[in-house]
């Protein structure tokens, strides 16, 4: 990493001038090393030497200077920069040597794999098993996904989770709805069925709320796990599950280990993680008030009861005065497994090729679980049950697994204007979105998307070669998904996401397939290290955004920001196509030749790179 390679070098010098001026070690700064905003100014850049005048005593200029000077002199600076300068008012600028970098380059492994060994479990998807998924549970597994090949890129073990809630209130409307609502009309998958059925059921509860007591029966029969409720609810879920996991599959990601939520409450996780909570001071059940009954995670400002937010009240209830578990109950208990300290484990069994599921009747698995981080992707709106797990985690004394329990929160999917009226939603109050709703039906099914983007990729293809318009059309909608960064509402438009100009996932592919075909075309296996002895602006812009490779990957993951990752690759793509357009690269001659051959091999190499930790694929012809 040429970030790693300066700061390390700057720390050394640094070393020696506090041994020779007597500086104390609390008087040291931090070494940022950054990427100069103009381009002249060179590839690389510190401002150590500001931030030392006031210790030193001396102009920055000065001090900048004379760590220009033994910084020439420095083994690691010397390996691979051409120049290093000291400017005004104090930074010190970097000159990567592009012949030198090259050879460095060819000398290290293209991923940034440290060997490193804290486990990761990734929990993302975790669909309502109730009807058939739509473009924000997409959204979620493609970000969680992508995080999963981040991470192991940079040398993590990860494990991924799709947590199954079989005991909510979803999958029990569900339920109500196949005995109450007539969908008569034909339908090639159960999860469509179900996405009318789950709509139609809630549109009767309006019409009949006493059809409500329905639901907490189904819901009280599913957590006791045995009869016909329990039976029906098992054979919804699993049909569901199955088909949004071939759903997935066509995009590229997949699972480790299903986790449901009934083996929570039937293995027994929940009555220990009660006994536990039961132990500190912030559990307690209500004794009045609107939540009488209720067990409930205190605050240590609630000392009224529960007088804070009142939205965020249901959040704190673990357990309804009716003795129905909530969400947020469960999950505190699947965290202290995730995290290997409730002293509880599951069983399991096959669900598919490389897939486990919990399952009561099922085998013990030792390397399950045991997480050193836990990262949860879900929707922001969903930031205070995740606080709460968090409190909880600490009522119980660990601080520790609290630390490195991270959300992932993102922006929802909602619809644009013009998209929601296809869909028969009425936007004469000229809101600029509109959200998706299951009660209502309204909202883009994943397989209605694709098989809708294949359509527009097929009819705008004038070859059919390499990839399938099947494959190409989901890596679109994948990359349309991850380019945005994650805090950003998506306001889907139909239009405008099955574009393939632009920044697009389909420019991507059809940049690389176009560095293929160059290279395709060389007969003989390129000689020797490229020089760069003179570089045009656009060599010089390509091999620059080539070098920050790898300390983008390394950021994007200390940051988990998958749509970092896009940036950099849709800027290098750009740049490639530029400097395809403008340097001949097959018809050059001598060392020029060979020069742009190498730059675009790496060029090639990098972008597989990035594709595979994007989940897309790498198409030697489009």
């Amino acid at each position: 990493m040429i970030r790693t390679v300066i700061a390390e070098a700057v720390e050394d010098i640094l070393r020696d001038i506090a041994g020779e001026t007597g500086m104390r070690q609390s008087e040291r700064v931090n070494v940022v090393v950054e990427h100069p905003a103009n381009l002249q100014h060179g590839d690389y850049s510190v401002n150590i030497a500001m931030q030392l005048a006031k210790q030193l005593r001396k102009p920055p200029l000065v001090i900048a200077g004379e760590i220009k000077e033994r910084l020439q002199r420095h083994p690691g600076i010397a390996a691979l920069f051409g120049r290093v300068e000291a400017v005004a008012p104090g930074f010190v600028n970097f000159y990567l040597d592009w012949g030198k970098w090259a050879a460095y380059t060819d000398a290290k492994p293209l991923k940034t794999a440290r060997g490193m060994s804290s486990k990761v479990i990734i929990e993302h998807t975790s669909i309502n098993p109730n009807k058939s998924a739509h473009i924000g549970h997409l959204r979620n597994s493609c970000i969680g996904d992508t995080l999963a090949r981040m991470l192991r890129a940079a040398g993590h073990p990860v494990e991924v989770h799709n947590y199954i809630d079989d005991l909510g209130n979803q999958l029990a409307d569900t339920l109500v709805g196949i005995h109450r609502v007539s969908a008569d009309q034909p339908y090639s998958r159960f999860g469509d069925f179900c996405w009318d059925t789950y709509a139609g059921i809630n549109k009767a509860y309006k019409q009949n709320p006493e059809l409500q007591h329905e639901r907490t029966a189904i819901l009280h029969g599913l957590e006791k796990g045995t009869g016909s409720t329990a039976w029906l609810g098992l054979l919804v879920a699993e049909r569901i599950v199955r088909e949004h996991m071939e759903e997935m599959k066509q995009f590229g990601i997949g699972y480790d280990v299903l986790v449901w939520e009934s083996s929570i409450v039937r293995e027994g996780f929940w009555t220990q993680a009660f006994e536990l909570l039961k132990t500190t001071s912030v559990f307690r059940q209500e004794t009045e008030g609107k939540l009488a009954g209720c067990w409930v995670l205190k605050q240590a400002e609630d000392d009224d009861g529960v007088g804070d937010n009142p939205e965020h009240q249901a959040d704190k209830v673990l357990v309804r005065s009716n003795g129905v578990l909530t969400y947020t109950a469960k999950d505190i208990a699947y965290h202290l497994w995730k995290f290997g300290v409730l002293g509880k484990d599951f069983r399991y069994r096959k669900f598919a090729d490389r897939l486990w599921s919990t399952h009561e009747g099922g085998v013990r698995k030792k390397r399950i679980g045991q997480a050193d981080t836990v990262i949860n992707v879900i929707d922001h709106r969903q930031e205070y049950p995740q606080a709460m797990v968090k409190q909880a985690l600490l009522a119980l004394g660990f601080a520790r697994q609290a630390e490195r329990l991270r959300h992932v929160g993102y922006g929802v999917v909602s619809l644009s204007p013009k998209t929601a009226e296809r869909l028969g939603v009425d936007i004469s109050d000229g809101k600029a979105s509109y959200p998706m709703s299951g009660r209502q039906g309204i909202g883009i099914k994943i397989a209605e998307l694709l098989d809708r983007m294949e359509q527009v990729i097929e009819g705008k293809r004038s070859r059919k070669a390499g990839l399938s318009s099947l494959a190409i059309a989901a890596a679109s909608i994948r990359y349309y998904l991850l380019r945005f960064h994650l805090q950003t509402e998506i306001v889907f438009d139909l239009e405008q996401a099955t574009e393939v100009s632009g920044n697009t996932g389909v420019y991507l592919l059809y940049s690389y397939a176009r560095a293929c075909s160059v290279l395709d075309r060389v007969e003989q296996p390129l000689s020797g290290p490229p020089r760069f002895e003179t570089s045009t602006a656009q060599e010089s812009a390509l091999l620059r955004q080539l070098a920050y490779g790898p300390e983008t990957l390394e950021a994007a993951v200390a940051e988990l920001s998958p749509h970092r990752l896009c940036a950099y690759a849709y800027e290098l793509t750009n740049l490639f196509n530029h400097f395809y357009a403008v340097c001949p690269i097959l018809k050059a001659e001598g060392s020029t030749r060979h020069d742009r051959l190498w730059l675009t091999m790496r060029f090639k190499a990098t972008l597989r790179e990035a594709l595979d930790v994007l989940g897309l694929p790498a198409p030697g012809r489009m």
